[in-house]
């Protein structure tokens, strides 16, 4: 018969085996008295929403030093925040990590709620950061629910019912297994037991500090688990997209998408809507001016959360004594590389100057 789960054994390997991440308080700081630091807490937390760690390490520590405090991040200009959030993708998380920003700095004194329902008080802040923020910034019990703890969970007590269906079941094993001592500690190590040991595909169950309590390991399921529920088909949106290139310099032509709606605020070369049907025949109209506009071999491809892309790209080369309208500007240089483009738009601009 297993063994009844427990936070003891997983907090002993959290304390050797801890990853070293560069917002993250270690246990050996935390014995010692360090305090971590609520602002960064946050601002990592928001950053891994849908985002791996690997991707979010290099764009923690370029945020952090622009901006080491709240004040400063509510200080910037919204521009400003958009270049350095580009290719990070999800962009409604830069708008509200700027409108989160100005909150806690004029309205809560620079400090962050410690409590679950204060923090989803926060724009952008959901019931999975507030649980994190609280556990990990504030050492509160809180049960902090993420992709790897759904894995480690459904696995040690056995739950065969789908995601997302099981959600409800998973999250009240956390609050159970939750101890009322270093739950941020423990939430971490439960993340850091799924992204090293308790992997998706062929966890290393010998090396797991769980092992005789996993109910999945004994019955041979853990492979399996968690069960999802079968993803309905992405459907396949269709556009085009006009680089124009000023002669001179190589300067490409940018405006800014609408504030709100998909990749509100950021940097774009004109062109057309996305749709599932959009019609071929009538491509050049969408053109910003008339051109020699010459269509690029190959079609631009990207994927978003609820449906695929192909957009078409055409190019034209213009002379110096183009007007643009004032809601555009040319960029170039080290200022192209350093625009607000979210990852499809450089993929467009790449194939509009190859």
């Amino acid at each position: 018969m297993n063994s009844i789960p427990t936070s003891s054994p997983l907090l002993d390997w959290y304390d050797k085996h801890a990853r070293s991440l560069p917002w993250r308080t270690s246990p050996e700081d935390r014995r010692l008295g360090v305090i971590p630091d609520a602002y960064q807490v946050w601002l990592s937390e928001v950053m891994l929403q849908q985002t791996t760690v690997a991707t979010v390490k290099d764009y923690y520590v370029k945020f952090l030093s622009l901006w080491p405090k709240v004040e400063d991040l509510a200080g910037a200009s919204d521009e400003d925040v958009m270049k350095a959030w580009a290719g990070l993708g999800y962009y409604s998380r830069a708008r509200n990590l700027k409108k989160c920003a100005e909150m806690v700095a004029q309205e809560l004194g620079g400090r962050f709620p410690e409590t679950e329902d204060g923090l989803r008080a926060l724009p952008g802040i959901g019931p999975y950061t507030a649980a994190a923020i609280s556990a990990i910034a504030f050492n509160r019990k809180a049960a902090v629910v993420d992709g790897n703890v759904e894995r480690v969970l459904s696995r040690l007590y056995e739950i065969t019912t789908p995601l997302p269906d099981s959600k409800p079941d998973i999250r009240t094993a956390m609050e159970q297994l939750t101890p009322e001592d270093r739950p941020g500690d423990f939430a971490q190590a439960v993340m850091d037991l799924g992204a090293t040991i308790c992997t998706p595909k062929r966890p290393a169950c010998v090396l797991c500090p769980w092992v005789d309590p996993c109910t999945a390991r004994a019955s041979g399921l853990a492979d399996s688990l968690p069960r999802k529920a079968p993803k309905k088909a992405k459907p396949t949106r269709h556009g085009v997209a006009f680089v124009a290139i000023r002669q001179s310099d190589n300067a490409v032509l940018l405006r800014r998408r609408p504030p709100k709606g998909l990749l509100g605020g950021m940097s774009e070369v004109p062109g057309s809507i996305w749709s599932e049907d959009f019609d071929f025949t009538t491509a050049l109209q969408h053109a910003p001016f008339p051109a020699n506009w010459q269509r690029r071999t190959g079609i631009v491809k990207h994927t978003f959360t609820h449906f695929h892309l192909e957009v078409t790209v055409f190019r034209g080369l213009l002379s110096d004594s183009l007007a643009v309208l004032d809601e555009s500007w040319w960029s170039s240089g080290d200022d192209l590389a350093g625009e607000a483009l979210p990852t499809i738009m450089r993929k467009i601009v790449t194939a509009g100057l190859d």
